[in-house]
């Protein structure tokens, strides 16, 4: 390990867990459109149903394996109800009927002390070019922020649904999109700096624009700037700035990763290895590593010094 991860702690950081475990113990249930559209409707209605019910408990298995680890944020999959918003209803209806064994997740996450958060998928680009997309996009949003309400979770960054910028150099349309957002999505939408089209200064100045949270990725912002180390003098800056786009600061969301062959590889490798000294400053980080569980033990053991 780097002396970096070993240095001594003055803080201690909630680390988040991504989707699932790299162990069979927590995963979710899908079906293809393809699938999908060769049943009935009752027989969609009927799958459907089958598949959110199961993966509302396995929802609630995710959420005590955070417990059973003393992990206290837990990314939730943008496919946890898969088809929900396709175009014959079918998946909204069903999820209304469920509304509350839905609005239980969210009571049992508080009491639990977990955090639950969202990243909606590529498709997500509100800075397109095509208003299709623009329009699109806007309507997933839309039913994750319905999602997050049926579970029961707050219209607040506490429960934030982050995306990235989108499109390069289309800042003012991120901008104007941003503002015209219904408060559903916009009491929650974070965004975040990415690898290619916008660095962290460039969404630190949409997130400055139009009062919404910007969650640092420091591996990105190394790769997007070329830096050979996360003690580049930067990495603290976008830190400290992007905590300033926090309304409350203790809410402040990091992302972190490691190179899979070198430090600046884009690739994710199975463990983090090396960490930011100012992550230690980092009320919340979610950890993106492919050993998903086994790497936040192993910084609960190595960095933090929590576990046995």
């Amino acid at each position: 390990m780097s002396q970096t991860i070993l240095q001594g702690r003055s803080h201690q950081p909630n680390l988040g867990l991504v989707c699932v475990t790299s162990s069979q113990e927590v995963r979710f249930r899908t079906i293809t459109r393809t699938r999908y559209l060769k049943l009935s409707e009752s027989e969609r209605e009927n799958t459907l149903k089958d598949i959110y019910t199961d993966n509302v408990n396995r929802l609630h298995k995710a959420l005590s394996f955070c417990q059973q680890h003393d992990i206290k944020l837990y990314r939730a999959s943008s496919g946890l109800f898969p088809l929900n918003d396709w175009e014959d209803e079918i998946g909204a209806q069903v999820l209304e009927e469920m509304r509350d064994e839905l609005g239980k997740i969210g009571q049992r996450a508080i009491e639990l002390g977990i955090r639950i958060v969202l990243h909606p998928d590529q498709y997500v680009v509100i800075s397109s070019d095509s208003p299709a997309v623009v329009q699109s996009s806007i309507q997933i949003l839309q039913r994750h922020a319905k999602d997050l309400d049926l579970l029961g979770l707050p219209r607040s960054h506490w429960s934030l649904m982050n995306i990235h910028g989108g499109k390069a150099q289309r800042p003012e349309q991120l901008i104007q999109v941003v503002n015209e957002l219904p408060e559903e999505i916009k009491s929650r939408l974070t965004f975040e700096n990415d690898e290619y089209a916008y660095s962290a200064r460039e969404i630190l100045e949409v997130c400055q624009s139009t009062d919404i949270p910007m969650v640092f990725d420091a591996h990105h912002h190394i790769c997007h700037e070329k830096l050979s180390s996360y003690e580049d003098p930067s990495v603290a800056e976008m830190f400290y700035a992007a905590r300033d786009t926090w309304q409350n600061p203790d809410w402040q969301l990091v992302h972190i990763s490691n190179g899979e062959t070198a430090f600046s590889d884009r690739k994710h490798s199975n463990l983090i290895t090396s960490m930011p000294s100012v992550y230690r400053e980092a009320p919340w980080i979610e950890i993106e590593a492919k050993a998903k569980e086994d790497a936040i033990a192993l910084l609960q053991k190595v960095w933090l010094g929590t576990s046995s």
